[in-house]
């Protein structure tokens, strides 16, 4: 069935919409604004709840807007919208469009693709493909294997199809919706066959079969190549949030940001939308990790040699130890010459000695804070600094760092100098943080990575350590509402020295912070207020709109290399030695789950199984049970 010879082509689209605060972000009203100029009418449902804000925007574009219980995913949602309009209503129609919120768009507008499409003898049709999998990791589909399959984020049913009795059939008797796993299984991943099965005609916009060696995934793992060469209109919300394993069982990693650097040189396309939509929803550590959020930047040639004399910038740096005065004066003299330059102490004794080293500071106007001993770097920057930090800009807070409690105490040392060197390394360094941040309006706090040598090597993986409930509750005290999930890092500067523009973290110094909201010293332990505080400035930035990254100086960056691959590398041949060889990370997780540590202790099993599920992301974890289930694997996987 072609729709080009139609003179005034009925089509109703089918938006389903879910937000779990309701809130309707800026893609959305943009995407639907061009698809209204290519349909009669258009309709959309909504899962759970709508703000009052959302539902304004929503209905300034259709009045046609359904909210309902937040059950059986978009499949049921559909049905639901259908069975507002009824069949009798739906048959008039030349083509139906049933699409979703998960991606964003158009780069091209919908004109063309309807264009195209029109002329296209189908009887249903989509935007893209996902390829044939040989096995079925839900165990819902009822083939055994994922079939090659039109992706239901956006399909079109033309009226012959909408007027048959297998259609009427396929969702009169669709059956409960569950979970994600169902909505795959039982929808997306078998409508194409079962139709194709009846004898309808099915067809994509973007042709990819040329790629299905490639990958099963254009749509995600070759985004660049399908909107540069393909014309594909859209791009999906999951490739900057997706499984990482997704990315790294298959590639480098390199399909969100290669796709994102091609959409905003070549496109008009408003990339704040997008940045908008994920940071309000989705996790920093996946957005950090998609997007390749890691700058290293030149110690001495500066990308723009006038960007710090438009930003006004301070350096915030509390010092407590007499035998790293030199040092930290050595450090502060990175600040450009227009910067104000505050150091906190404690007594007497190192505000005087403070005050003489400082004057290898000017012509910088420098002022010194005297604060009580209670709440360390903490309290230096929520207390002391307050008042002051929310006259600039841009800031950098550090301070002087002995790690006593660590031996060797070289450990202690070269963590200092991991932090120090990657936030004042340099003038030049300096000079292009500041640059950076002009560049990258929605970055708010850049920072030195974690730090994984010596004794800190248990780090990696264990982020949070004794304080993520800390870090909820007191998220939940400054109404801080972003993703905390225990399985992944927070992307935080342990170590608290880091760059960051103020008004990224206005909860923390709206707080109003006292001396004796700290603990008293001495305090050495894990899982205090301060541990809690350092864990939370990222989901602070992030909870206004802003991204953390990671930031080193090129020098610092080749360390961080060889440091990086010395270390998996000899993690991986002690994994070979014992387990031997496996393909890729996937596999080899999957065979240390299946067979564990010792096979012949059920307990020992079951320490295994509750270790590794503590550090493996549910989704993560939820499919590869399935699919080692699916290869007889033992139950003690659950």
């Amino acid at each position: 069935m072609k729709l080009s010879g139609i003179k005034n082509i009925k089509r109703l689209v089918i938006y389903f919409f879910y937000d779990k605060d309701g809130i309707v972000d800026r893609y959305v009203p943009y995407m639907l604004e061009d698809m209204k100029k290519n349909c009669s009418e258009l309709f959309v449902v909504c899962n759970g709840k709508l703000t009052t804000e959302g539902r304004t925007v929503l209905e300034a574009i259709t009045p046609n807007v359904f909210v309902r219980e937040n059950k059986g995913f978009d499949v049921w949602a559909y049905k639901a919208a259908m069975e507002q309009y009824g069949w009798k209503k739906l048959g008039k129609f030349d083509e139906v469009v049933l699409m979703n919120f998960t991606f964003y768009g158009p780069l091209y507008p919908f004109s063309e693709v309807f264009e195209e499409m029109n002329g296209r003898d189908v009887d249903f049709w989509g935007l893209t493909k996902h390829y044939k999998i040989d096995f079925d990791p839900f165990g819902t589909t009822g083939y055994g294997y994922i079939p090659e399959h039109i992706q239901s984020s956006f399909i079109c049913i033309r009226n012959k199809m909408l007027n048959s009795r297998e259609f009427h059939d396929y969702w009169d008797h669709m059956g409960e919706i569950r979970n994600y796993w169902d909505a795959i299984g039982k929808h997306e991943a078998i409508f194409t066959k079962k139709f194709n099965d009846c004898g309808y005609v099915s067809d994509v916009y973007v042709q990819t079969d040329d790629l299905e060696e490639v990958n099963r995934y254009p749509l995600m793992l070759e985004a660049k190549e399908l909107i540069q060469n393909r014309k594909c209109p859209i791009f999906k919300r999951k490739m900057f949030t997706n499984i990482y394993n997704e990315y790294i069982d298959v590639s480098t990693g390199e399909a969100a940001i290669e796709a994102y650097r091609y959409i905003c040189e070549n496109f008009d396309y408003d990339m704040d939308m997008v940045w908008e939509n994920l940071l309000r929803t989705g996790n920093m550590a996946d957005i950090k990790d998609r997007m390749h959020l890691n700058y290293p930047l030149s110690m001495t040639d500066c990308c723009d040699r006038e960007a710090y004399k438009t930003t006004k910038t301070a350096l915030f740096m509390h010092l407590y130890f007499e035998d790293k005065i030199e040092e930290s004066i050595h450090y502060a003299d990175s600040m450009p010459p227009n910067a104000d330059i505050y150091f906190t102490v404690c007594n007497d004794t190192m505000e005087k000695l403070v005050t003489e080293a400082a004057k290898k500071l000017e012509p910088r106007k420098v002022e010194i804070i005297r604060i009580e001993n209670r709440g360390r770097d903490v309290s230096a920057l929520l207390v002391g600094a307050a008042p002051y930090v929310d006259r600039y800009e841009l800031a950098c807070f550090a301070h002087d760092k002995k790690t006593t409690q660590v031996k060797p105490y070289s450990s202690g040392q070269s963590f200092a100098y991991r932090c120090l060197e990657n936030v004042l390394g340099s003038k030049a360094y300096v000079r292009n943080v500041i640059a950076k941040f002009k560049s990258e309006p929605r970055m708010g706090m850049l920072m030195p990575p974690p730090p994984y040598h010596g004794l800190f090597y248990d780090t990696v993986g264990n982020e949070w350590t004794t304080n993520y409930d800390n870090v909820v509750k007191l998220a939940e005290e400054l109404k801080i509402q972003v993703d905390l999930n225990r399985e992944k890092e927070p992307i935080s500067p342990l170590g608290t020295m880091f760059w960051f523009r103020p008004k990224a973290l206005k909860p923390l110094f709206d707080k109003k912070w006292k001396y004796e909201d700290f603990p008293q010293e001495p305090n050495a332990c894990d899982g205090t207020l301060l541990h809690a505080i350092e864990r939370i400035y990222g989901p602070c930035a992030q909870s206004q709109g802003y991204y953390e990254a990671w930031g080193m100086t090129d020098q610092y960056t080749s360390i961080e290399l060889t440091n990086y691959h010395f270390m998996a590398r000899e993690t991986l041949k002690a994994l070979h030695g014992t387990i031997g060889s496996h393909d890729g990370l996937s596999g080899m997780n999957q065979y240390i789950w299946q067979h564990g540590l010792t096979q012949n202790t059920p307990s020992a099993r079951i320490i295994v199984k509750r270790a590794i599920k503590r550090r493996i992301p549910k989704p993560i974890w939820s499919v590869s049970k399935r699919i080692y289930h699916f290869f007889g694997g033992k139950k003690w996987i659950g």
